[in-house]
């Protein structure tokens, strides 16, 4: 008898979703979630964003957008979604992704609490038959360890009563070529029912759906991912270090690398790390892995050589403003960038924060200048507040030093080359502009 409950429990979700009739919760309407809830309307779901900043949810019923590369034309095409901060609505919800950040402490251990409150908030409108996912990137273990107990605390049994698993999210902001849909995505269920019935959901939304045996491997694909992209770029940054000792332009030497048609694939050096995850991720692997008796040599390593990234670009602006018989101390600088990538206005454990700050610890002045950043969001380990300088160039002449920090497509290069003093630059962003090297220009 239980048995047969359980099949028809089973049933009637796998044909809610069959037949677009099943209800859908996305809690987080940001970089993930907002675009996520928005396909999954667009497929024909009608769809609950669930989002704790009131003024999301003001502006998304006004069809504004807030992040800068989703146009608010596309906004107004997800006719089937409906923004709300009412949590009770998730009762209604017959599928629930939860899209919520998961950030480092100050001292890099891994923060849980807004996957652990979300869970919470769950639980209390959880009902039977309901799939929860959580998307938001994590060691390995959580959803079994952590979000499943709070979910059972209400009673209901997972893969009897309700059904969990773990997809991870994806997404690069501004990225052209790939988008939500067209990404390939991976889901692992808690256990064998969950993880059909959400490769069920997935293959009604995405283009393809890539099932694996359980929601550890599927955790542990988005940190094999991230991973590899941190080390490899630690890579490049190290030797960029080295490199520039020898005398020898690194950027030339991935050019040449990667005409090599087979076992190279380049990666490129920058002023530090940036974004939600590749900052994040190998802190939360080295966390868990510790709990394993096991140390984490080469990402720790290459965390290592990331962090330092933003004291070489100071410390080369230091040497050059020497070189010009300028001291560091009262000079005025021009950071161009604060998004940790070009053209967004993702501002995510940019390397532009640290730069500014080990900048005005030596005494000097700084200015930035970001078309995507008005002014300095509040962040979690920054305190200063700046507005966004205007550009021509005669603002660009007033400053001792330039430094590019993101490669901006809107920068009129030549005009910042004809009128800087000195310029820093961390992306190669004027050689891949101008297909020119400059006198006034420093590779960093």
């Amino acid at each position: 008898m239980l048995k047969l409950r359980e099949d028809w429990m089973e049933n009637v979700i796998k044909q809610k979703i069959l037949n677009k009739q099943a209800v859908v919760g996305v809690i987080g309407l940001g970089y993930v979630g907002l675009p996520l809830a928005m396909l999954i309307s667009n497929k024909g779901f009608k769809t609950y964003g669930f989002d704790i900043d009131e003024n999301k949810i003001k502006l998304l019923k006004k069809k504004k957008s807030y992040i800068t590369h989703i146009p608010e034309e596309k906004i107004k095409e997800a006719k089937n979604l409906i923004p709300t901060n009412d949590f009770s609505l998730l009762k209604k919800c017959d599928v629930v992704i939860i899209c919520v950040p998961t950030p480092t402490t100050d001292t890099n251990e891994p923060d849980l609490s807004p996957v652990i409150n979300t869970a919470e908030t769950i639980a209390k409108y959880l009902h039977k038959g309901q799939l929860v996912v959580l998307e938001s990137t994590t060691y390995p273990t959580t959803t079994r360890n952590v979000v499943k107990p709070i979910l059972e605390k209400t009673g209901l049994k997972c893969g009897v009563d309700f059904y969990l698993a773990f997809s991870p999210e994806r997404e690069d902001p501004g990225r052209k070529d790939f988008n939500t849909e067209t990404i390939p995505k991976v889901v692992g269920g808690v256990d064998k029912v969950s993880g059909e019935i959400a490769t069920l959901f997935y293959s009604q939304v995405v283009k393809k759906v890539v099932p694996v045996s359980s929601s550890e491997v599927a955790e542990a694909t988005k940190m094999l991912e991230n991973t590899f992209r941190a080390v490899n770029i630690a890579l490049v940054n190290e030797l960029k270090m080295l490199f520039d000792r020898m005398g020898i332009d690194i950027w030339e030497v991935i050019e040449a690398s990667k005409t090599k048609p087979f076992g190279f694939m380049p990666f490129y050096p920058g002023p530090g790390w940036g974004g939600h995850c590749i900052p994040v991720d190998p802190f939360y692997l080295s966390y868990i892995a510790k709990k394993y008796d096991f140390t984490t040599h080469f990402i720790e390593l290459a965390g290592q050589v990331n962090i330092r990234m933003p004291e070489f670009v100071v410390e080369k602006v230091v040497d050059e403003l020497n070189k010009r018989k300028k001291s560091i101390y009262g000079a005025k600088i021009l950071v161009l960038g604060l998004s940790y990538k070009k053209d967004i206005g993702d501002p995510r454990e940019s390397p532009s924060f640290k730069i500014i700050e080990l900048l005005e610890k030596k005494g000097a002045k700084v200015d930035y200048n970001d078309p995507y950043i008005p002014e300095t969001p509040k962040m979690r380990k920054f305190r200063f507040y700046k507005k966004s300088v205007s550009l021509d160039k005669n603002v660009i002449k007033k400053y001792d030093c330039v430094i590019i920090a993101t490669e901006h497509s809107c920068y009129d290069y030549k005009m910042i080359v004809d009128n800087a003093k000195l310029i820093v630059d961390t992306r190669n962003a004027v050689f891949n502009n101008l297909k020119k090297n400059f006198k006034n220009v420093v590779k960093a």
